[in-house]
């Protein structure tokens, strides 16, 4: 079985090692939590407790088999399990991993509620698009060829749209369909590139590198917490990021780290990345010997930063796209309107 490829949703994963978490406290055996699960699990969470019980059968450990399925548990999920294996401390990790993913969860969520308004007027507009052309063109420009009446280039462009959608409608469904998976295919081959133009946007940005850093701090705290070296920790970090300046900025902490500096300085060299009261978070826990705590305090003041940026674009896109889509609905009701009152002038002046 191609076990790379499987994927569950975040729900299903946040249960699966709530489940875990919670069974392992009670002082259950790994395999008597697995074997208690797949009574009511299915689909592919079925799947992968299946071939976790037959690696533990063969007494593999739960990091191992976690290893198989990249597109579920990440690299720094697998590296704090095995930590925690090593360290004799697995309930406590599956606690807190619980916990991480119900705050990752929680922080997607929000993004993705800020993202629906802007999505429900695009849709909307394509919607009274399509109706334009297929239903309120068509008759109109039969009257203007009949009338044999000069066009503007706008409405020329509406009816020929509109006789493509009307005339061709299979061939028209068929090249959507097409440009669509190219453009999917192109995204997976080109992503950063696409998602480097994205990012280029000021507010858009601001907002995506504080998402970063959210990311970045939480994830090296519970690296740092499980006990793997802080060099290792940076290493695994780097791949929960978007953005490649603030990836190369982790990897220069890295190298600060390895040549036997602190994190702090390499967060100075990169200060048009990382914030200054960041800086000044982590030079406190370096100096009292908690950098992880001090990870977590940073994690979740940045995670207060997104919420206000994100409020801050909702409520910048809200007027935009309403004066976009007014704009652009409003040069198509012209652009039919228009030779109509030419028509009407011609008819006057006789």
């Amino acid at each position: 079985m191609n076990t790379t490829s499987l994927r569950i949703s975040s729900t299903e994963r946040l249960g699966l090692i709530s489940n875990l978490a919670t069974m392992l406290t009670a002082g259950l055996s790994l395999l008597e939590i697995v074997d208690a699960l797949l009574e009511d699990s299915k689909g592919n969470q079925k799947k992968i407790l299946e071939i976790l019980r037959e690696d533990l059968t063969q007494g593999s450990r739960i990091s191992t088999s976690f290893a198989k399925f990249p597109q579920v548990f990440d690299k720094i999920t697998v590296n704090l399990i095995r930590a925690s294996e090593e360290a004799g401390t697995l309930d406590v990790m599956l606690k807190d991993l619980k916990t991480t993913i119900q705050q990752e969860t929680e922080f997607r969520d929000k993004i993705k509620g800020a993202l629906t308004y802007p999505f429900i007027i695009v849709v909307v507009f394509l919607g009274v698009l399509l109706m334009i052309l297929v239903v309120v063109i068509p008759k109109i420009s039969t009257v203007f060829s009949r009338l044999n009446v000069e066009l503007p280039l706008p409405t020329k462009i509406l009816i020929f749209l509109s006789d493509i959608l009307v005339s061709y409608t299979i061939p028209a469904v068929i090249g959507a369909v097409v440009f669509l998976i190219l453009f999917i295919l192109l995204y997976k081959s080109q992503k950063r590139l696409i998602l480097s133009f994205v990012f280029g946007f000021p507010l858009i940005s601001t907002l995506v590198r504080q998402i970063d850093l959210t990311r970045f701090t939480r994830s090296l705290f519970l690296l740092l917490d499980a006990g793997i070296p802080i060099a290792s920790s940076l290493e695994l970090t780097q791949e929960v990021v978007l953005r490649r300046d603030v990836a190369s900025a982790i990897e220069k902490c890295k190298e600060m780290i390895i040549s036997g500096k602190k994190m702090s300085e390499g967060l100075k060299e990169k200060k048009d990345i990382f914030p200054s009261i960041m800086i000044k978070i982590t030079e406190a826990g370096e100096k009292s010997g908690s950098l992880d705590r001090a990870m977590q305090d940073t994690s979740e003041y940045l995670d207060y930063q997104v919420s206000g940026t994100l409020a801050t674009l909702t409520t910048l896109l809200e007027p935009i796209m309403l004066v976009v889509v007014g704009v652009l609905v409003g040069g198509m009701m012209l652009a039919i309107i228009s030779p109509i009152y030419g028509l009407i002038g011609q008819v006057g002046a006789r």
